[in-house]
């Protein structure tokens, strides 16, 4: 949703609830708190994302290939805990359960996960003991899919298909960054990227978080394990860091407008390319281990 960065000690890596707030070095009447549950089958990908703009409304936005829809909700509606519960709709990490009806637009239907794949340790490292704009959590690298969605009357089948869980919370998305996630591949794969201007004790940071996931192993590049940015711009990103490097190549685009937190309020306007094309390449000990191409990731890049 590159990088949602952000920190505060015990923010959602509580198993006990993932959508509790961090009680510490913040502002609540000025914060957010989304979870992003990506589901991808095919040339069909839907994500849903689900949250609370604290003071305001809860909602959930979903986002097709075909465009985004935004459903807002009295802040009442939104129950936290193991299963986050906004009007009759949950979601867990079990699965979802989607009834939603706004304005001509109703989308039905009901996903279960299984075969979970969490990252080893906390994806924020050290920095999660940090005040900071925002925090990031990635819940599900890869999942399997049962289940469907109907969407104004036409059906998706993603039994089979493959998802991915993460989630932020805080006041504000940095004020750039790039994003990019795809686990559209032949074998059970993720890769996942993100680079984002930090602002922190009154300076300011380019911060990198980067999962590969292949072979049923993580590697994982990030600022504070010493990562080089080589490249960053709209189609080209180079990461570094030791025997390590990752190389994405993103195709042109422009991707559907959706709300993002702004001083903890969903008034900003992002793109996200929800199925766009892109190369991975990822080589260890200069030697290429992984080079794929998928139609099917997932960019936000916000200047």
């Amino acid at each position: 949703m590159i990088i949602k960065i952000s920190i505060i000690r015990p923010d959602f890596g509580n198993n006990q609830d993932n959508n509790r707030f961090p009680q510490r070095g913040r502002d609540l009447r000025k914060a957010f708190r989304g979870m992003y549950y990506k589901h991808q089958k095919g040339d069909d990908t839907v994500s849903l994302i689900a949250g609370i703009s604290v003071g305001s409304h809860a909602f959930i936005q979903v986002v097709t290939n075909q465009g985004p829809y935004y459903f807002s909700y009295p802040q009442s509606e939104y129950k936290s805990g193991r299963t986050l519960r906004i009007g009759g709709n949950t979601f867990s990490e079990n699965g979802v359960k989607i009834r939603l009806e706004e304005n001509g637009i109703k989308i039905r239907g009901k996903i279960k996960y299984t075969g979970l794949t969490p990252v080893k340790h906390d994806i924020m490292g050290p920095f999660r003991y940090l005040p900071m704009q925002c925090r990031h959590k990635i819940t599900s690298l890869s999942h399997r899919l049962e289940g469907y969605l109907i969407i104004n009357g036409k059906p998706i089948d993603f039994t089979e298909g493959t998802g991915y869980i993460e989630g932020d919370s805080g006041v504000s998305f940095p004020r750039s960054y790039v994003w990019v996630q795809c686990n559209d591949f032949p074998e059970k794969a993720c890769i996942t990227a993100s680079v984002a201007d930090i602002p922190f004790a009154g300076t300011r940071f380019r911060g990198c978080i980067c999962i590969v996931y292949i072979n049923d192993t993580q590697y994982r590049l990030a600022t504070y394990l010493g990562v080089r940015i080589l490249a960053l711009n709209e189609r080209r990103i180079v990461l570094e860091q030791g025997r390590l490097k990752v190389e994405i190549e993103i195709d042109k685009g422009t991707g559907h407008i959706l709300k993002a937190p702004e001083n903890g309020e969903m008034t900003r306007e992002i793109r996200e390319r929800i199925s766009c094309g892109a190369r991975f390449r990822f080589i260890k000990d200069e030697e290429v281990i992984f080079e794929k191409y998928s139609k099917n990731a997932s960019v936000e890049i916000v200047k």
